[in-house]
């Protein structure tokens, strides 16, 4: 391989890592709340639209605020009330949570969609209070990971931060237990003193606040103080798709969402030798593949139990 050929191929493989990291980190920052609320036996498809008002407000508080720190605040806030509001129907008033999901995301398309065109108008917000992206002294100076790893959002480094932080928060703290077990075993949990209601809302506004950040990192990170209609552009429903593949646990649903992430920017580099229709379907396809081998590997993994469980039996 030539030189001009290994600089081009090295140009294109750091533009790849760096597009994955940018893509994956509004959905590892909303499934890891979502993985909250699959630990604690809530099925939450309404992530999108937590996501989409999130970064609506963000970059509304940051345009009238003339500040991406109050605007991201401002999103976590509204975050905690989206979980409020969804823990309210699903855990109080024990209504569907698959209605409830899609309701709330097609009430955040039209909310979103409306105080848009109405504050904004037909463009959506521009020019907003953004986050400007961060050099790392040391990294910059070397040329590859200089491209890869260096010249972020800041949500992308505090991504990596909260997936550590929320492993330790889920599988070592009590807090962390109670709310595995109000999902797994709730009677327990209630004979033991904890009321598992009440950690299911625990688990329902962590999610929210997630949500919110997943939110403000697209208005007021990767877009630059811009909020466009319909811009979660269904990152929720991956997020929950990478939960359910990372199996809740906070390091495999960052790894799943650097799987979407990557061939994210993979179909945005084929674009010029394929079809963008064929490309930008790319993810989403990986995605049903990537449910489909959680089902398939689920009913295997229950069948063996089953056969072993008839072989006990057998031998007594």
């Amino acid at each position: 391989m030539n030189e001009f050929t290994w600089t081009n191929f090295t140009k294109i493989a750091s533009s790849t890592l760096s597009q994955m990291l940018g893509t994956a980190t509004p959905v590892a920052l909303a499934a890891l709340g979502g993985l909250m609320t699959e630990h604690a036996g809530i099925m939450n498809i309404g992530m999108d639209g937590m996501i989409l008002m999130g970064a609506f407000v963000a970059a509304a508080v940051s345009y009238y605020l003339a500040s991406a720190a109050l605007g991201i605040l401002a999103a976590m806030v509204f975050g905690i009330v989206i979980g409020l509001f969804f823990a309210l129907f699903t855990v109080k008033l024990r209504s569907d949570e698959f209605i409830i999901g899609c309701a709330l995301n097609t009430f955040a398309m039209g909310i979103t969609a409306y105080l848009s065109r109405s504050l904004f108008g037909s463009d959506g917000i521009r020019g907003a209070a953004y986050l400007h992206n961060i050099h790392i002294p040391l990294i910059k100076d070397i040329p590859f990971l200089d491209n890869v790893i260096s010249g972020h959002s800041l949500f992308v480094y505090l991504t990596w931060v909260l997936v550590i932080l929320m492993w330790l928060f889920v599988y070592r703290t009590p807090t962390g237990f109670w709310i595995r077990a109000s999902g797994e075993s709730p009677e327990t949990l209630r004979t033991a003193g904890k009321d598992p209601e009440k950690m299911k809302w625990v688990a329902s506004i962590l999610c929210g606040v997630f949500c919110g950040l997943a939110g403000a990192h697209l208005s007021l990170g990767k877009l630059n103080g811009t909020f466009v209609e319909g811009m979660s552009d269904s990152r929720g429903y991956i997020a929950f798709a990478c939960v359910i593949f990372g199996a809740a646990h906070p390091g495999k649903v960052y790894l799943a969402a650097l799987m979407f992430g990557f061939f994210s920017a993979l179909g945005l580099q084929l674009q010029g030798i394929i079809s963008s229709d064929l490309t930008e379907a790319i993810p989403y396809v990986i995605t049903i593949v990537m449910m489909v081998y959680v089902v398939v590997s689920g009913q295997r993994r229950r069948e063996r139990l089953a056969k072993q469980q008839l072989k006990k039996l057998e031998l007594k």
